[in-house]
């Protein structure tokens, strides 16, 4: 695409896409905060404020910290360079400072280059590596502490906080163990798994990036995940497998993390035998029946995509390494999808009638149909009236109720997508 496009263009929906997620997480947070009413805020309104106050400024003054740090920003036409070895290439110039911030602050991910954050135009070196992973998880990370404002008690939003935050070191953790002590002799010499990973990031800058990109949605890479040890690469299909909620994209991340909340004091509620409430609202099977909508839809959609996928003689054309790391390839394709965050394996073949059609599907009804239930969870809630806590209110901001969360989130997650993650990472990992 030309320049003038790229910033007219695509820089639009970059904003409007995290304006709009972070509308719908503060229309929910409304729910909770207003009663006897249906009316939960401007659309219009709440993204004009959003845009404008937030992340135009961080845009800038991100864009002047990367321009400072290495990064390119111009509109110079594509130059034909002498390599050390007397070969010739072709070097593409373009606005890249003043895009990559709203790209990964703005959980969008389409990078400039091929390469994406592995590019030197893009990330120049380990500085910028981590400030743009900085970025990637600031307004995710940001956002329960706006929720503990908006309802009047810090706690509620550090407890989500702490949820996200355990959540996301274990992805971390996860994925630079098995990178750092990638099997095999090549792996060994090179102290990691360092294929398709850029040498000034090594084995902890890749994992860290790609632990991060993937609990969020942002979809930036700095590495190829396609070359990530089984185990690795299945840690991260977990990770945006999990909905995306640890921190998850922005306000997307917020929105389905309260849903998984209001699923745990339900849980704790029927444990105890009595009505479940969460911040002064009752947790009625209506609102049950919202959150139950929004947490198997993802699954269906990206099972059932991943399932035809195999099944059908057409699509199995582009499976381009059987096996089980081809199953990962389709699963993680779908769960990219669905979850919006624009991420792939590689190895897979997607520009064939088949995927761009079940796969704008994929994306359609992944990314629409969570913000419908999310809103429509929101509308009930604030039509209900405020309830006092009383001695058998379950306390929401103590550690237990922390604890309780990630288990429910785990629990849900791994024993909807054990058995793709079995016969995928898990078996190629086995092997």
């Amino acid at each position: 695409m030309g320049y003038i496009v790229q910033m007219s263009g695509l820089a639009v929906q970059n904003f409007l896409s995290a304006a709009v997620g972070i509308v719908v997480a503060i229309a929910l947070v409304r729910g909770f905060i207003r009663s006897r009413t249906d009316k939960l805020g401007n659309f219009w309104v709440d993204v004009t404020r959003i845009t404008l106050r937030y992340l135009i400024p961080l845009s800038v003054v991100g864009g002047l910290i990367l321009v400072a740090s290495g990064v390119i920003d111009n509109f110079h036409a594509n130059q034909v360079v002498t390599t050390v070895v007397h070969g010739h290439q072709t070097i593409t110039g373009g606005p890249i400072a003043s895009q990559e911030v709203i790209k990964d602050a703005g959980n969008n991910g389409g990078g400039f280059y091929n390469a994406n954050s592995a590019h030197p135009f893009e990330s120049s070196n380990p500085f910028t590596n981590w400030f743009e992973i900085f970025l990637l998880l600031l307004t995710a990370f940001a956002l329960p502490r706006t929720f503990g404002k908006m309802v009047k008690d810090n706690r509620q939003g550090y407890a989500l906080l702490a949820v996200m935050a355990i959540i996301w070191l274990a992805a971390v953790g996860g994925i630079s163990f098995f990178e750092a002590q990638g099997a095999g002799v090549a792996p060994q010499l090179a102290h990691g798994a360092m294929e398709s990973k850029n040498v000034i990031y090594g084995t902890p800058g890749s994992s860290l990036f790609a632990a991060s990109t993937t609990v969020t949605s942002t979809g930036s890479v700095n590495s190829f995940h396609d070359s990530f040890t089984p185990f690795g690469g299945g840690i991260a299909v977990f990770d945006i497998a999990l909905g995306e909620i640890a921190p998850g994209g922005v306000g997307a991340g917020l929105y389905g993390i309260l849903v998984l909340a209001m699923v745990t004091v339900f849980v704790a509620g029927l444990m105890v035998g009595r009505t479940p409430e969460y911040i002064g609202k009752k947790i009625r099977p209506v609102e049950m029946k919202y959150a139950a909508l929004y947490f198997l839809t993802l699954p269906v959609v990206i099972l059932t995509a991943t399932g035809l996928s195999i099944a059908m003689k057409t699509p199995q054309a582009s499976i381009l390494n059987p096996g089980p790391h081809g199953l990962t390839e389709i699963l993680y394709a779908f769960t990219s999808m669905a979850n919006n965050n624009g991420s792939a394996f590689a190895g897979l073949t997607t520009n064939t009638d088949w995927y761009n059609t079940v796969g704008g599907i994929v994306m359609l009804l992944g990314r629409f149909a969570p913000e419908i239930f999310a809103l429509g969870l929101a509308g009930s809630l604030a039509r209900q009236q405020p309830v006092p806590a009383s001695t058998g209110t379950l306390e929401t901001h103590k550690p237990l109720f922390v604890g309780m969360l990630v288990g429910v989130i785990l629990i849900l997650v791994g024993l909807t997508y054990f058995p793709a993650l079995a016969l995928g990472p898990f078996a190629e990992g086995l092997h």
